[in-house]
């Protein structure tokens, strides 16, 4: 008698959905990472470079009522990172402030 134990296999709920489209250049990527216990930081990635990151970080700043700062990656550009899980607001945000179709974001996370 041979039983399957599919359950025992391990799912990591953050991992991406395993396309290989995780790094496209036209996608605008928003992820919620967890921190030490409570505590996520939220990270914008693949927003076109025409736009000026630091007028739109003070402005989720200012909206919001969180910190946050742009890191520079060679690979990535520039990414915005935002404290708290802010994904909804950024999305709303990027669709009626910068008139971002909202088919080319991709909201990933828990």
């Amino acid at each position: 008698m041979s039983t399957s134990i599919d359950n025992l296999k391990s799912f990591d709920p953050f991992a991406d959905t395993g396309d290989d489209e995780t790094h496209t250049p036209d996608h605008i990527h928003i992820r919620c990472q967890q921190r030490n216990g409570r505590k996520t930081i939220t990270t914008v990635q693949g927003i076109p470079k025409e736009y000026d990151f630091k007028k739109i970080l003070k402005s989720l700043k200012k909206d919001f009522g969180c910190n946050g700062h742009i890191n520079k990656d060679e690979e990535l550009g520039e990414i915005l990172q935002l404290q708290g899980d802010q994904r909804q607001k950024v999305t709303d945000f990027l669709t009626q402030q910068l008139n971002i179709d909202k088919k080319i974001i991709q909201v990933h996370g828990f």
